[in-house]
């Protein structure tokens, strides 16, 4: 079975450091308000590797990464 990585950020711990932008541009861009966005919840399999490093970069853990099985 295939799976999928799906790409969440928990606000309520995330203090706007901006790691996981700097470090995945990609899939997380920081907003007018100082929080990232998600811009792609499901990236492709070439991206998985930078969404690893951003949730490893960022120090409040506010990145979520839940790998699904299709």
């Amino acid at each position: 079975m295939p799976r999928k990585l799906r790409v969440s950020v928990d606000y309520d711990k995330c203090t706007g450091v901006g790691a996981c932008e700097q470090v995945c541009p990609e899939v997380f861009f920081m907003n007018d308000e100082g929080l990232p966005d998600v811009l792609e919840e499901e990236p492709h399999a070439t991206l998985w590797a930078a969404a690893l490093r951003a949730d490893e970069a960022c120090p409040e853990e506010a990145v979520i990464l839940e790998w699904v099985e299709e």
